[in-house]
């Protein structure tokens, strides 16, 4: 297979940043296709932590190419200093290896601006929890056609006037939430600033993309988030402004969805959620916070603590169907351990009866959706020494098994700690068969 999309599988956070570098080490390209800087994939490199928002996640890989695609909302700041701090980290050819879609849209300050009022200025039962980047407000641009993209960059007298139509349908909103609004030339010194920069790394990346892969090129489509927090599918309206499916994989890298092999889906052992909406396993105990202290459940770009809770398998069996799942990457099953019993939701009890479908249009609703749980045994053996299934405490096994026999997807993999080293695979998507990591 030359092409695997990399999903979220939950609310996100689900270790994508380890699992796409694994898979990077045999791929020929690596194509973000979605989302902006609020995503931050964390890559563990030896004793070192290397968190990546806007640049892909094959970055590290020296021989690796790399595309942000048309999907995607770009805070040129945001990459220029994540560029600069691999290149101090001793990374050599990072610009030379990366392509950025002309089709891409920018996030100016004013989209920042509208973000940071609007969070501050809702309820807490309204507040959406964004990370205040301005990630949304540019997506409302690029719908509304108002957007600015990247490849304007090369025409500053065009720029200039699309900014000034964009920041006048603004202003009113900005005035009304209690802010300043900025002029144009505030608003494009910074983006014009990094043009000069940036122009030589914008490229037509659908076309060569689709090269790639009709080259059979091994090709890693990786979005941002996860596909509960998809703007289509996910928990409405506490979700993200793109596309975080499988299916955002080709129009965020414009290409066709016949050009896609493989999509394996990201999941934790148990769930966690950042920002606002529902999340009916919620722990909010002391098992909770234990996890999110053992997880180190704290966001990569935020710090914000996550929430955490049990493993929802009628929500993992939803983004199995919506997705197109043929293998699920089991991440933090490290974490796990000491806890006993654990439990995971196998379904919910709803006013209409007892359904394992995710009753998504009902989980916002205080007392319409109750989980069911069943108990597993725990283990207390530590796990980031073994390698493969056989060593794993028979208990471990037998979650593993009851996780897929839920969701009928096979695990392909199982993270037991952070380093790259710490992995059991089973089934690798480019290789076709166990690798070690």
């Amino acid at each position: 297979m030359s092409s695997v999309v990399i999903v979220g599988a939950q609310w996100g956070d689900e270790g994508k940043g380890k699992i796409v570098d694994l898979y990077t080490e045999d791929a020929d390209m690596v194509v973000r296709y979605a989302g902006g800087p609020n995503a931050g994939h964390t890559l563990v490199v030896g004793q070192e932590k290397v968190v990546v928002r806007l640049l892909p996640s094959g970055i590290l890989r020296p021989t690796t190419s790399c595309i942000i695609g048309q999907g995607m909302v770009i805070d040129l700041g945001v990459l220029a200093a994540e560029i600069d701090e691999l290149t101090r980290r001793g990374y050599r050819g990072v610009e030379e290896r990366l392509a950025i879609s002309d089709r891409a849209h920018l996030i100016l300050p004013y989209h920042i601006l509208v973000d940071r009022l609007r969070e501050g200025a809702a309820s807490a039962e309204t507040a959406i929890g964004t990370t205040k980047k301005g990630i949304g407000p540019a997506y409302e641009d690029k719908v509304r056609r108002t957007g600015l993209r990247l490849g304007e960059l090369r025409h500053p007298d065009k720029l200039e006037r699309r900014a000034q139509a964009a920041l006048e349908a603004w202003a009113p909103i900005i005035q009304a939430l209690g802010g300043q609004v900025p002029s144009v030339e505030e608003v494009l010194a910074p983006v014009l600033a990094l043009a000069p920069r940036f122009l030589p790394l914008l490229a037509n990346t659908s076309a060569r993309v689709d090269a790639a892969v009709s080259a059979d090129q091994r090709v890693l489509f990786e979005g941002a988030q996860g596909t509960l927090l998809d703007i289509d599918h996910g928990t409405y309206p506490f979700v993200t402004s793109s596309s975080a499916s499988a299916g955002g994989a080709a129009i965020g890298a414009g290409i066709g969805p016949n050009r896609l092999d493989t999509v394996v889906g990201i999941t934790k052992a148990y769930t966690t959620r950042v920002g606002g909406g529902p999340f009916p396993t919620e722990l909010d105990d002391e098992q909770g916070e234990r996890l999110r202290q053992l997880g180190g459940e704290f966001g990569a770009v935020t710090g914000r603590p996550r929430r955490t809770g049990w493993l929802d398998l009628p929500a993992l069996r939803y983004a199995a169907r919506v997705n197109g799942l043929d293998g699920l990457a089991l991440t933090k099953l490290d974490v796990l351990s000491g806890f006993g019993p654990i439990k995971t939701c196998v379904a919910y009890d709803t006013p209409e009866g007892r359904v394992e479908d995710l009753p998504i249009d009902a989980l916002d609703t205080p007392g319409q959706v109750t989980p069911v749980y069943v108990e597993h045994e725990g283990w207390t053996e530590t796990l980031e020494h073994c390698r493969t299934l056989d060593e794993l405490p028979i208990a471990a096994r037998r979650y593993i098994r009851f996780i897929e026999e839920q969701t009928r997807v096979p695990v392909y993999l199982v993270s037991v700690g952070q380093e790259r080293r710490a992995t059991i695979v089973l089934q690798h998507p480019f290789l076709g068969r166990a690798a070690a990591p």
